[in-house]
């Protein structure tokens, strides 16, 4: 018997497996709106603690206005945000403040202070948290530029005398200045050529397995996704999708069709 004619797309979240880890970061009924438009509508989401997740949509669906609401930049109009079991929302400013301490962030382009030195840069978050001496935190700041790949001589330099490379890898360093558990990332191979692009995933991968980070990434990058992400959030339709790329691939929409088997990703996969 011939199959009715579907009117629309028909999209299922990927069932997740019953091993499922911890969610670090659990989302339900977000709902963001900037005047009459709505950009998420009911969103639910959970990331799980050490993964790498890449979040990926269309223009206007709210990729990194998702991630600021996360961090409380941004008060959204209804719906619950857990971080590490604190609902973000219901939080006084102490309480908010320590629960800000385990994660960073980088902003696109770092996001520095273009008027502090790098080392400066990432001294801000250890002066704000941290009741370290000079002389320590001196030393931690030392440790944290060369975790991320640039030489200590770089700290004493200022934002505009790095390339947008390095100023990335000074941003990440300064995320990375309160050991956190959680880092988002905002486009951060945006701008960067394919080499150096490859050498940040690298870098992103390497620091999350050895330091047990949880990360978030916003992204347009199908190559990062492809080398780093363990799942991938999809932001269509004003609310999310989650699965790993295989699974994503299974799931009947245009969007996501085009995204994962469109020329670009035909190219980023090898096929």
């Amino acid at each position: 018997m011939a199959q009715p004619a579907r009117s629309e797309p028909v999209l299922v979240a990927p069932t997740a497996p019953e091993t499922e880890h911890e969610a670090i970061i659990r989302v339900r009924g977000l709902v963001n709106r900037f005047g009459t438009q709505t950009v998420h509508d009911g969103l639910d989401l959970d990331i799980r603690r050490g993964e790498v997740i890449g979040v990926v949509g269309g223009s206007g669906t709210g990729k990194s206005v998702l991630m600021r609401t996360i961090i409380g930049l941004r008060e959204p109009q209804a719906g619950t945000i857990e971080v590490l079991g604190a609902d973000t929302r219901k939080l006084d400013n102490a309480a908010a403040k320590e629960l800000r301490s385990h994660w960073g962030v980088l902003f696109q382009d770092g996001a520095l202070f273009s008027s502090l030195t790098v080392a400066e840069n990432i001294m801000v978050p250890l002066k704000e948290y941290t009741k370290l001496g000079p002389v320590l935190m001196d030393e931690v700041t030392k440790v944290k530029i060369t975790m991320v790949g640039l030489p200590v001589e770089a700290g004493n330099k200022f934002p505009s005398q790095l390339s947008g490379g390095m100023r990335k890898r000074a941003g990440l360093a300064r995320a990375l200045a309160l050991d956190p558990e959680i880092v988002f990332l905002d486009e951060p191979t945006a701008g960067l050529d394919p080499i150096g692009a490859a050498n940040f995933d690298e870098l992103i991968r390497s620091l999350q397995q050895s330091l047990g980070l949880t990360v978030v990434m916003v992204t347009h990058d199908l190559d990062s996704l492809i080398a780093i992400c363990d799942r991938v959030a999809v932001l269509i339709d004003k609310k999310i999708v989650v699965g790993t790329i295989a699974e994503l691939l299974e799931l009947d929409h245009p969007w996501i069709h085009e995204y994962f088997r469109g020329p670009r990703a035909r190219a980023a996969f090898g096929s």
